[in-house]
C-alpha cells in the first residue's frame, strides 16, 4: 500500500511544490505526495516550473493549493518546509509530523539566471533531505 505524504509550506508555490515533485519520482510505487499552502500563492512560481521542466519533471496540472482541501485526507506523514508553515500548520491525527526549513527561493534577488541559481541549490536540498527521508523510510 502507498504510504501518503503532504508537504506544507507558506504559500504553495516553490519548496512544497519541488518536494512534492521530487518525493514522487524518488518515491514511486512506495510514496504519494501532494503539497499545499497555508495561504495558497494562487500560482506556482514560473522559475520553479522552469527548474522541474529543465529536470524532466511532469509540471503539467502543478497548482497552489490551500491545505483545507486535503483536511480529510489519511496521510503517514505531513512535513512543513518552512518555519512560517510549521507555526500555521493544523494536526492531521495519525501524521508523523515533521519539520524542515529551506529558504524561500522565491526571495532570490538578481538576474534571471541568478534566481534560477537559488532555485537550483534549494532543489538539491530538498531532493537530499528526501533521500534521508527514503532511506530512514525502510
Amino acid at each position: 500500500m502507498l504510504k501518503k505524504a503532504l508537504f506544507l509550506c507558506t504559500g504553495n508555490s516553490c519548496r512544497s511544490q519541488m518536494a512534492e515533485a521530487i518525493l514522487n519520482r524518488r518515491g514511486q510505487g512506495h510514496w504519494e505526495a501532494v503539497s499545499a499552502g497555508s495561504k495558497s500563492a494562487g500560482y506556482v512560481h514560473p522559475l520553479a516550473l522552469r527548474l522541474l521542466g529543465e529536470l524532466g519533471y511532469p509540471v503539467d496540472g502543478l497548482r497552489s493549493k490551500k491545505h483545507d482541501e486535503f483536511r480529510e485526507g489519511r496521510f503517514d506523514a505531513v512535513i512543513t518546509v518552512c518555519d512560517r508553515a510549521k507555526e500555521a500548520c493544523p494536526v492531521w491525527p495519525g501524521a508523523d509530523m515533521i519539520h524542515w526549513s529551506f529558504e524561500d527561493p522565491a526571495d532570490a534577488a538578481g538576474t534571471e539566471e541568478e534566481k534560477l541559481a537559488v532555485f537550483r541549490k534549494i532543489y538539491l536540498e530538498i531532493d537530499d533531505r528526501i533521500r534521508l527521508f527514503l532511506a530512514a523510510a525502510k
